[in-house]
Parts: structure tokens; sequence; C-alpha cells
């Protein structure tokens, strides 16, 4: 029996997961990474830091499964987009990495916007710009740490830094870097022109080689083996943004389906064959399948939302249902059904991490008197967060037909409470992926492809995917939702004008 390992790496997580080749997950070690501060709006990691939570969590994946590291037929990752990971020509970290989160350059979006540099991109890219991208990162490196791109030798994404300490070899990706406002999506090639109006035509000789997503990028070192426990010589793919991953590991494979994930991200996607130019999405990207497209609304004000609140509001009860041998979740989930969705108009809006409404934007709660209680607070982070995501995929509708289904995954889809809200609010089916470690899935799906395991993406997923279930929206909540809905556009829009007052 051959199995395949996948490497997710997200905001908070570092995880590998194994699979046999019908998709079931073997073992999983997730271990937590540290994100330093050191501003507000400033979020980075110690790279060096990251590759040794990045061994140990490979090592325990393989000690958990208790198979023989031989017969680990290909790795690969998924890892979160955006956000920025340099090497010198040592391949020594340059520079902190930088994370998805990171607001540090709301400037430069600014900036490109005010003087017609969005414009001019977007004919090349078919993307907004966003804060956290490489291009605004990069632009804040030239003019606040140029000494850190003069010893610059090669410009990762996550995934990159990490198959790169495993293989030694450099290379770049065509699903995060088309995601970055790095590659001209016409000539899926990077573009001298393009980094030109960023002002950072320095940067070219520093991108790495592009590969596909199922590419082999090396094999794993001794180094690398003695330190993760992996076998020397395993087949190591390229891997893909964590978007594609759990796409993928969804079954996104045509153009009928779409899909959301609740994570930290918000993030709500459909593929097709040429990307969507009529300036009414987002962000466009090349798929990891090979002449697709993904279509993407995205942003960080998902379930991470949620995270915040039960680390901050609901220690007590954390504490409380540990001792019992419980889990904090069944609490919130027995608060949220305990209050119908037309007796609470409390309103969040999850903007906590970042927004997609205002790069300035904050998590704020409106409605509060002091009849409500931390129950009615918690159901308005449920709702929150699902209406986040409803304004994404209204965004996505305008270009395409509505799907019988949307497939959810990520946190959120744990609970069944929340996916009914999604249902609801949508007014479309849900449709539940079995619960494993997506990211890590997809990402072990192009290992298999890479190792001649799987044919393609399609027989891949033939294997390996697997509907739990299906949930339907209640006609009787439509009008509740498009009311409370519009509430929350209403405190989105009142609010427009406050945010500058917040930006230090």
């Amino acid at each position: 029996m051959k199995y395949l390992m996948g490497i997710d790496n997200g905001g908070t997580f570092s995880k590998a997961a194994i699979f046999d080749q019908e998709g079931r997950q073997i073992s999983v070690a997730s271990v937590p990474t540290v994100t330093i501060t050191p501003k507000p709006g400033y979020t980075e990691r110690d790279m060096d830091e990251l590759w040794e939570v990045n061994a140990a969590a490979v090592r325990e994946a393989l000690e958990k499964s208790g198979i023989d590291p031989k017969d680990v037929a290909g790795v690969s990752f998924s890892g979160h987009g955006k956000g920025l990971y340099l090497v010198d020509e040592k391949g020594q970290p340059a520079y902190n990495g930088i994370l998805s989160t990171d607001a540090r350059a709301w400037e430069y979006v600014e900036k490109w916007e005010q003087d017609g540099t969005k414009e001019k991109i977007y004919d090349k890219t078919f993307q907004t710009i966003l804060a956290c991208q490489p291009v605004s990162l990069l632009a804040w490196l030239r003019d606040h740490k140029p000494e850190v791109l003069a010893r610059t030798r090669y410009i990762f994404a996550v995934k990159d830094y990490i198959r790169f300490k495993l293989t030694g070899e450099a290379y770049g990706e065509y699903t995060d870097f088309s995601g970055g406002n790095l590659v001209n999506l016409t000539t899926g090639q990077y573009d001298r022109e393009l980094l030109s109006c960023f002002g950072l035509e320095e940067v070219y000789d520093k991108l790495p080689p592009l590969r596909h997503s199922a590419d082999l990028c090396g094999r794993v070192t001794a180094e690398a083996a003695a330190k993760t426990g992996l076998a020397e010589g395993t087949p190591v793919a390229a891997g893909m943004f964590d978007v594609n991953a759990c796409g993928i590991a969804s079954g996104l494979s045509d153009e009928e389906q779409m899909c959301m994930v609740a994570g930290t991200w918000s993030i709500n996607e459909f593929i097709r064959k040429s990307p969507v130019t009529n300036r009414t999405v987002d962000l466009n990207s090349m798929f990891c399948i090979p002449g697709y497209y993904l279509v993407e609304e995205s942003s960080p004000t998902s379930a991470g939302n949620m995270e915040w609140f039960i680390r901050n509001l609901m220690s007590y009860e954390k504490a409380e249902a540990k001792a019992k041998g419980g889990s904090v979740y069944d609490i919130t989930n027995q608060w949220v059904e305990s209050i119908e969705p037309q007796d609470n108009n409390v309103i969040f809006l999850p903007f906590l991490n970042g927004s997609n409404e205002d790069a300035l934007a904050k998590g704020t709660f409106v409605g509060l008197t002091a009849y409500h209680g931390k129950q009615h607070m918690l159901r308005a982070v449920y709702e929150g967060i699902v209406f986040s995501h409803l304004t994404h995929v209204n965004k996505l509708l305008q270009n395409r037909e509505r799907p019988k289904s949307i497939r959810l995954s990520g946190g959120a889809a744990n609970s069944p409470v929340w996916v009914q809200i999604f249902a609801d609010a949508l007014q479309i089916p849900v449709d539940v992926i079995e619960d494993k470690e997506l990211g890590a899935q997809g990402a072990a799906m192009a290992a298999g492809i890479a190792a001649g395991l799987y044919k393609d993406y399609p027989e891949a997923i033939g294997k390996t995917v697997h509907i739990t279930s299906t949930t339907y929206p209640r006609p009787e909540y439509k009008e509740i939702y498009e009311q409370k809905y519009a509430a929350y556009r209403a405190v989105v829009k009142g609010l427009s004008g406050a945010w500058e007052y917040f930006k230090n």
C-alpha cells in the first residue's frame, strides 16, 4: 500500500496529514505557529521556527500512522495565499515571513487606486490589489527596508519555502503567484511591464521558475529526511494555494460547482475556462487544473472571528467543557440554536482580522442593550460571518447561474447549526464534505498525480472525495434572513465614514 502526505500551512497552525490512495486520512499532526505582531496591523512569523514546526508535524504524522516512511509515495503542500517569504543567497530567511492577515501596506493600495495603477494592472491580472499581496508588501519593503530586498535571492509563498527546505530547489507555483498580482493572466508568465507599474522592476530576477501544482519539483534531501523522518528521495510536488487545495478536495473540477471555505478566511469560489474580466469580482487566478481559472471572492472575515470570541469571552465555558470531557463548540452551538434569528437584532461585522468592505474597517457589534448576553452576541457572530460570505457569493453570482448546491468546508462545516444558517441565508443547499484536513488532502492529491498514483485530478477526485451530508434551506426563513442581511449592509454602509479614525 502506498500513501501520500499533504503539508498545510495556514495562519495559525502547520499540519501534516497522511492519506491512503482512497483518500482516507490515516493520521494528522497539527502544531501551532507563533505569530509575531511588532506593531498594529503587522503579522509575521520566524521562518526558521516555521521550518522546525513543519518538521515536527511531519515526524508526528509519520509516528502516528505507523507506516514505513518508504511507503509514502509523494509529498506536496498547501498554504495560505498572499503574504511573503524571502530567502537570501544562502537559503536563509531574509526577513520574517509575512502572513496574509498583514495590513501594513494598506497605504499602497490607496495610492495605486488614486494614481491609476489599479486600472492599468487590471488588464494584465484581472485582480484588485490587496494590502497583503506580495506586490504591496514588496513595495513596503522597498521603501522601508531596502536592505531586505537587496539581500533577497528568492521570493516565495509559504508553501514554496517549506518545499525549498525539503528539496533545496527553488520554484514558485502558478496558483499562488497568479493570485498575488505577479503573473500576467493572459500570457501565464511573469511580466516586467506589470512589475514596473508597481515600481518593482528590481524583483524580476528574484522570482523563482514557475511550476504547476502537480509538477515534480525535486525530492526529499538527506538533510531534510534526517529532520522530518521522510525517506530520502521521496518525490515532492509543487503544491497549491490552500483555496485551490480545499476546492479540489471538495470536488471542484467543473464549471457547475461552487465552494466556500469558512476558516480564518472567507473563501468563495468557482472555476471556469476564462477569467471574469468585467470587474465585478476582485480576484481571478490560475487554478490547479491547467486550463481553468479560479474566480474568487475572499477576505479574512470568517470563522477566525469566532475563535477570537471564544478566546476572549468564553474562557470559563471552555474550561468547564474541558473538565467535563466535552468541547466548547458544543456550548457555542447550543447557545446559537437556542435563539431564533428573528429574536436577535444584534449585528456583528466580522472584521477583526481585516475586511471585505474597507481596508481600515474593524470588528464591530451594533445594537447591544442591557438585555443582551453572550448568547446573543455569539448568534450575531455566526450570522455576521455568514453575511460576509453572502456578500462575496452575491458578487460571484453576477457571473454565473445559481448552483444546485454549494460545497462547504472549514471550521464552520463541523457545526450543523452553522451550516443551517448558511443554507437559510443563501437559500441554496449546502453540501458538507467528509471531515478531514482538506487543505492537506488537496495537496496529497497533487502529490499522487506527480507520483503516478492518479492520472489526473478528476481521477483523484473520483477516488477520494465524499459528501457526508446536504443541508437544505428552509423557505420560511428566507424573508427573515433577507431583512437581517439588509440590516447588516446598512450598518456597513453607515460606518463607512468612520474607519479613518481607527487607522493608527
